[in-house]
C-alpha cells in the first residue's frame, strides 16, 4: 500500500466514526473493567487512551474496576488465603481492609494517573461514597449487593469534564461497615441510575460464543428472546448467564445498549463503538 492510499484510508476511517461520535455527544458510558485486561500494562494504557478519547469527542465516561487478582495477591502476601463461595469472595474483618486498602491505594490512583499522564483529566472515587448496599449471607461475611446509588460526586465530575474512576465496595446502610462488592453489579446499578447510553464490559472474553473454543462464532447482537434461547441450550452458561441476566436488568432499567468486548484488543473501545461492524458482542431489548 503506497502512504497516499494509507492516509485515504485513514480519513475513511475517520468518517466512518464521525456519526457515531456526533451521535453520542453529550451521553454517559458506564465502563466496566476487570479480569486479564487489567493484568497488562500495555493492554490497560491502550484502553485507557481510548477513555481519554472518549472524553475528547465529548462523551461521558464513568469507570468502575475491578481488582480481583490484586486483592488475592494482597492477600498471600498478608498470609490469608482467599476463599470463594458461588464465585464470591469470603470477606472478614481483615479480608476487607486489604480489600480496600488494594483499591484505594493501588488500583484506583494508578488508572487515574494514567488517565492524567494520557492528557486526560480523572479522579478517583470510592465506591463507599456512591453505592448503599446490604450484606448477602452470613457465610461470606462483608460481602453485598447494591441496594442504591448516589451520584452526586459522579455528575459534580462530569460536570467539570473529569473521567470518575469509581472502586467496588459499598456502604452497609444498617451498619456504616464497608462491604466488597461483585464490579459487574456494581457497574449495572450504576449504569442504570445514571441512565447510560452504554455498559461496556471490558474483561478477557470475546463476548458470546456459539462455540467457546473458537472465536470465529462470535455473537454479535443478541436481545432477550435470544439470550433465552442460549441458556436453555446451553450455549450461555456458567459465568457468562449473571452477566448477560444482569445486562438485561440494566437495559430495562433505562441503559441503551450493553456491550460485551475483549479488553485485550487493542483500542477495543473504539473498535466497537466508532465502526459499523464492531468486536463484541452488543445486547439489547
Amino acid at each position: 500500500m503506497s502512504s497516499f492510499e494509507a492516509q485515504t484510508q485513514k480519513a475513511a476511517v475517520l468518517l466512518e466514526a464521525l456519526p457515531y461520535i456526533q451521535s453520542f455527544r453529550g451521553s454517559t458510558f458506564l465502563i466496566k473493567v476487570g479480569g486479564s485486561a487489567m493484568e497488562d500494562p500495555a493492554v490497560v494504557d491502550t484502553f485507557l487512551r481510548d477513555v481519554v478519547f472518549l472524553e475528547a469527542v465529548g462523551i461521558n465516561p464513568v469507570i468502575v474496576h475491578g481488582g480481583g487478582k490484586a486483592i488475592s495477591k494482597a492477600m498471600r502476601e498478608s498470609g490469608l488465603e482467599a476463599r470463594f463461595i458461588n464465585g464470591l469472595r469470603v470477606t472478614d474483618e481483615e479480608t476487607i481492609r486489604i480489600v480496600e486498602q488494594t483499591l484505594a491505594r493501588v488500583i484506583n490512583p494508578e488508572i487515574v494517573s494514567k488517565i492524567n499522564a494520557f492528557g486526560g483529566k480523572a479522579v478517583g472515587v470510592p465506591g463507599t461514597e456512591v453505592f448503599n448496599g446490604h450484606t448477602m449471607s452470613s457465610d461470606l461475611g462483608w460481602v453485598g449487593e447494591v441496594t442504591d446509588c448516589r451520584t452526586g460526586l459522579i455528575q459534580a465530575a462530569v460536570a467539570g469534564e473529569f473521567v470518575p474512576v469509581v472502586s467496588p465496595v459499598a456502604r452497609d446502610t444498617a451498619s456504616g461497615h464497608t462491604l466488597n462488592v461483585n464490579a459487574d453489579l456494581a457497574a449495572c446499578a450504576l449504569a442504570t441510575r445514571l441512565k447510560a447510553e452504554k455498559l461496556i464490559f471490558l474483561s478477557d472474553v470475546r463476548g458470546v460464543l456459539r462455540d467457546p473454543t473458537d472465536e470465529s462464532t462470535l455473537i454479535p447482537t443478541l436481545d432477550e428472546a435470544a439470550i433465552a434461547a442460549l441458556k436453555t441450550d446451553g450455549t450461555i452458561s456458567g459465568g457468562m448467564i449473571p452477566k448477560t441476566d444482569s445486562a438485561l436488568d440494566s437495559l430495562r432499567g433505562g441503559v441503551g445498549k450493553v456491550h460485551l468486548i475483549d479488553g485485550r484488543v487493542p483500542h477495543a473501545l473504539i473498535l466497537e463503538i466508532f465502526t459499523d461492524i464492531g468486536i463484541g458482542t452488543e445486547i439489547r431489548l
